[in-house]
């Protein structure tokens, strides 16, 4: 049994320097860094809420050295964070596919005591979820492990040293998450494009009401002045029942239709208004961005 563990530890530390040399320190905001993932050459992700500058942002690399990073853009709702640096380091390895049980490494990076682990499963997964900050990720992945301050943007990964995604411990209240690295590869993509991820809205405040029949909908509080509802016709008091075809029953199901549809696509619309129903031809605006 001493062997084996003695194997079984050996193998982690392995685990843990291979997947180092894909970590680096991340120098964007006061008191103590964060880490960060070189995810492309020359593009490395961290964890959006760690960066609270725009300006004189530096990695230290897993050599030791430190060079200045450019921050290509942020998503807020997914806790992203992608800046650009000059590093030829190795990417991770191919993603892996976790299930609810399985260990997994959170390896960060600090400029004093260099590559640092933490162990601990996957204590949940499961499909789609989305944030409290208004993004999406591709996949729940809750980890029962230990993150500490400067853990947020780093490597998570499991016992065959693939990457699981990035760690977090801002978007759930409960325990912290690993980003899947489908949705970092999503997010990064529309970032470096144009520099911000774009989410479609409708401009309304909704509730969900029943209708008489039984049936769900969405009663209309709100309406933005000069949004796409209200240039649509939109009005308070209107009950959304479809969009695009799709029932409503939960604000959550407007936005899995917008979701799936691009920033200036029309779609339909169908609300019961004074007992009648009727139809609009919404064009989906972007949702704009907090400053």
């Amino acid at each position: 049994m001493g062997n084996e563990l003695a194997a079984f530890s050996a193998e982690l530390a392995a685990i843990t320097a291979r997947a180092g040399d894909a970590v680096a320190a991340v120098h964007a905001r006061p008191r103590f860094p964060s880490s960060g993932v070189r995810w492309h050459p020359g593009v490395i992700v961290t964890a959006e809420h760690t960066v609270r500058r725009e300006e004189e942002i530096t990695v230290t690399l897993p050599g030791g050295k430190t060079v200045p990073a450019t921050l290509a853009g942020t998503d807020p709702g997914t806790d992203i964070a992608v800046l650009k640096a000059e590093w030829d380091g190795p990417a991770p390895a191919n993603a892996g596919d976790p299930a609810a049980g399985n260990l997994a490494l959170a390896i960060g990076r600090s400029p004093d005591s260099g590559v640092n682990a933490t162990l601990g499963i996957v204590s949940a997964i499961s499909g789609s979820w989305r944030t409290w900050r208004g993004g999406r990720l591709d996949r729940y992945i809750r980890l029962d492990l230990t993150l500490y301050p400067g853990s947020s943007g780093g490597l998570v990964v499991d016992v065959a040293g693939e990457a699981i995604g990035m760690a977090t411990s801002v978007l759930s209240r409960i325990a912290g998450l690993a980003i899947p690295a489908s949705t970092i590869d999503r997010v990064v993509d529309e970032i470096l494009l144009r520099g911000h991820v774009a989410r479609g809205y409708l401009g309304v405040g909704l509730q969900p009401v029943e209708l008489p029949d039984h049936r769900k909908g969405l009663i209309v509080l709100s309406v933005g002045e000069d949004g796409p509802a209200a240039k649509a016709g939109v009005l308070v008091g209107d009950i959304l029942v479809s969009l695009d075809g799709a029932a409503l029953a939960e604000p959550e199901d407007v936005q899995r239709v917008l979701e799936a549809r691009a920033i200036g696509q029309s779609v339909e619309a169908a609300a019961v208004r004074g007992g009648e129903l009727r139809k609009f031809a919404v064009a989906i605006g972007e949702r704009p961005r907090r400053s």
